[in-house]
């Protein structure tokens, strides 16, 4: 008689049979957080002056570590733990906005450095991401892609969240899996992008545990919090009225208190001075004082508002039995943002494109404002300076204040001191080996048969189990935007470097050659907040920190060293190269400034659309950026009309008549000359004219560097005039442009070494 065969016995007698991987037994659940742009005294458990409650638990039942490291920028960073390696040596030398032709500064992750979900996925693990990636080339981020540095295609089964650098809290451009959607319900209706995104991960869990309860997961959850723009519901910001108007000296002088109390630093370290470059709050007006405090209380909320997100998903991984055996590192890619400038704005852009620092006395007409749907806030730099105490400097150098920030563990069943304080020496890249130390996985050779590159990491796990284990990290390399800094068995060597860009060299003393570098050097066993520079009596020391860190440039990819915004314009390799023209339909999603005819050089608009025989026509033909920064096409009972906000200046042309019931072509011409003169027009004869105002030329990329929408606006609108998505309701057959800008041809060779140094 016949016998059946089992599924069993089957895989038995066919050696080719694939079973789904098995994680090993007993292997916890991991959850990764990453906080954005929060210094090192800007959580609760750390000394800092703002609530944060949920996070605190996590300290108070797990570790804080109190010498982990990062690279001073968000995309490196977020490269360094998900490889394991150094960040020029999977290409992410920067942002990945900022691709340069060169290995270590490309932003393409090589495959020969398999990402940790893929390596989970492969244990047996199901993983998701949600929130903030920035980790794949700015050309790549379009609809079209290609995707195979998004999320889904670097090992995770599910994505929820937003691509690029930051985005806003109230109108995210929102990615979920390979598509993007649009938000679920608008900020009226209460919407704000934290809660979304806890939402999500909460989500995801549950859908996870309910169908494979015996896997493990892996949770990447990465806020929007705390880049700018800093956007909470007043209910959050409101609580903290009055908590800072005492100033910066004075947060950093009672978080430093805190720190050494609680043992968040050691005994004998050095508060350090207050730069001269940022003032003394004495000496601020009155106005100036109440302004600066309620950015600082906009900014407190929104770590806050971020807390309390952080803690629904933990609760609810408590109220399953999960939370036991889940393994919770919870960490900030870098130091606090000075990217405010000196004096804060409500208008980030201006400081990073125009490199000036915003008028108080225009933001102060706005105080109310700072938070809400039509600001895009950042606080003065003596906040950032405040928030990274008891450190020097900043995000973006690679003084402490930059690259060492909070990171907290968290295992209830294997952690033997809860509460604790780990002081070993740790980088971004341990994480990755951590992880896989902890689930028992190993670090493949080969990943689809690309070998993998050796891993720069160290495994942590011996750190939280015992607080006695010894680091294990004797040396690593800094550098962010040509700020360089070298650790070597307990001395660290940084340079006085400081960026070509942004305007901050006009403030900030140091070297804005390379050739005139000074490196600094401190013993940071003994010092631990970088604060007493032995350079002068230690010459020797100098010289020998200074040849380990070149040795490390060569082997990591290091060079040749970026040097500010004319290395990027020089070797920018252009990626997909632009349309001179192009046409456009409504029906489809955003397309982004990069796919589209370069416009900041000037350009022809036109829109061919059809008016049914009801009246009046209206709604929105193309619109970019928005309430911020950017510009509108529409139709205004039926009257054509082109809006511009450029920092909060406006410029509107419209048609004094509305247009009657048949086909018209409407059109918009800009030449960026005396600031930019624009032309509207209706079936060719000019109707209106401006000039718009003007400024250094990179701040038109903040009006023109945003994605395009084409038959309605659903998101921030540019102008008061209209409620989004102010859809058209006439037809609209076509918008096309054509750029004015001369195609560019490759940089030649002498441009390359002008750009970029090697030495």
């Amino acid at each position: 008689m016949a016998r059946a065969l089992t599924g069993r016995r089957i895989a038995d007698s066919h050696p080719g049979f694939v079973a789904y991987p098995k994680p090993p037994a007993g292997a916890p659940n991991v959850v990764v957080i990453v906080l954005d742009d929060v210094g090192f005294a800007q959580l609760g458990c750390f000394g800092g002056g703002i609530d944060t409650p949920n996070i605190d638990a996590l300290a108070m039942g797990g570790l804080r570590f109190n010498r982990f490291h990062v690279t001073a920028v968000c995309s490196p960073t977020r490269a360094c733990l998900m490889t394991g390696r150094n960040h020029h040596a999977v290409g992410m030398g920067m942002i990945s906005e900022m691709p340069l032709g060169f290995p270590g500064y490309n932003a393409r992750i090589p495959k020969s450095a398999a990402m940790l979900p893929r390596i989970l996925r492969d244990n047996g693990y199901n993983t998701f991401a949600v929130g903030k990636w920035h980790l794949a080339p700015g050309g790549e981020l379009s609809a079209s892609g290609p995707m195979d540095r998004w999320p889904i295609a670097q090992g995770f089964d599910r994505f929820y969240g937003y691509l690029g650098a930051e985005t806003s809290q109230w109108h995210p451009e929102l990615v979920r899996d390979n598509t993007f959607i649009d938000q679920p319900r608008t900020a009226a209706d209460g919407y704000h992008l934290t809660e979304d995104l806890a939402d999500q991960a909460i989500r995801m869990i549950l859908d996870q545990r309910q169908a494979t309860p015996d896997k493990p997961f892996f949770c990447y959850f990465a806020t929007g919090a705390a880049h700018s723009p800093h956007q909470v519901p007043a209910a959050w910001s409101d609580a903290y009225r009055g908590r800072f108007d005492d100033g910066w000296e004075a947060f950093r002088r009672d978080a430093f208190a805190r720190q050494l109390s609680e043992g968040v630093v050691p005994d004998g370290t050095h508060l350090t001075e207050r730069p001269s470059w940022v003032p003394e709050w004495a000496s601020l007006t009155a106005e100036e004082r109440r302004l600066y405090a309620r950015y600082m209380e906009v900014f407190a909320g929104f770590m806050s508002h971020a807390d309390a997100q952080i803690g629904r998903v933990i609760d609810f991984l408590a109220s399953r039995g999960d939370l036991d055996n889940t393994l919770v590192l919870l960490l900030s890619d870098n130091g606090a943002s000075a990217e405010g400038g000196p004096t804060g704005t409500l208008h980030a852009s201006q400081v990073t494109l125009r490199g000036e620092a915003e008028d108080p006395v225009t933001a102060m007409a706005r105080i109310e404002e700072i938070g809400g749907l039509r600001t895009d806030n950042h606080y003065p730099w003596g906040w950032a300076w405040a928030g990274n105490t008891p450190l020097r400097l900043w995000k973006r150098y690679s003084w402490l204040g930059g690259v060492r920030t909070p990171m907290i563990a968290h295992w209830p069943a294997r952690i033997p001191d809860p509460g604790s304080v780990r002081n070993q020496f740790c980088h971004a890249v341990d994480v990755f080996a951590t992880v896989l130390d902890a689930v028992g996985a190993e670090v493949p050779g080969a990943v689809d048969g690309v070998t993998q590159q050796p891993v720069d990491g160290a495994s942590l796990l011996p750190a939280l189990l015992d607080p006695e284990a010894p680091s294990l990290r004797r040396t690593q390399y800094f550098e962010t935007f040509g700020s360089r800094a070298i650790y070597h068995d307990g001395w660290k060597a940084t340079t006085d470097r400081v960026l070509p860009m942004f305007g901050e060299q006009e403030r900030i003393p140091g070297s804005h050659d390379l050739d005139d570098d000074r490196w600094s050097l401190f013993h940071l066993d003994a010092d631990f907040s970088e604060a007493h520079d032995l350079a002068d009596g230690h010459p020797d020391k100098v010289v020998e920190l200074n040849d380990v860190w070149w040795m490390e440039a060569g082997r990591n990819g290091v060079l040749p060293l970026f040097e500010g915004m004319a290395s990027m314009l020089a070797t920018h390799p252009g990626e997909y190269s632009p349309p001179q023209r192009a046409e456009y339909q409504p029906g489809g999603g955003p397309v982004k400034s990069g796919q589209l005819p370069p416009m900041a050089a000037g350009f022809d608009l036109t829109a061919d659309i059809g008016t049914p025989d009801r009246a009046p026509v209206e709604g929105v033909l193309c619109a970019q950026g928005d309430a911020h920064c950017g510009w509108t096409l529409y139709l205004l009972e039926g009257r054509p009309t082109v809006w511009f906000t450029i920092f909060g200046e406006h410029v509107v042309l419209r048609s004094s008549d509305p247009i009657q019931a048949e086909k018209h072509t409407v059109a918009v011409s800009y030449r960026p000359v005396d600031g930019g003169s624009v032309v509207l027009s209706l079936d060719g004869k000019p109707v209106a004219e401006a000039v718009l105002p003007s400024g250094p030329p990179l701040a038109t990329q903040a009006i023109f560097g945003s994605p395009m929408t084409f038959g309605g606006d659903p998101g921030l609108p540019v102008t008061e005039d209209y409620e989004a998505p102010f859809l058209f309701t006439g037809t609209l057959t076509q918008v096309a442009i054509e750029s004015h800008a001369v195609p560019v041809p490759p940089p030649t060779d002498e441009a390359l070494r002008a750009g970029l140094r090697a030495d």
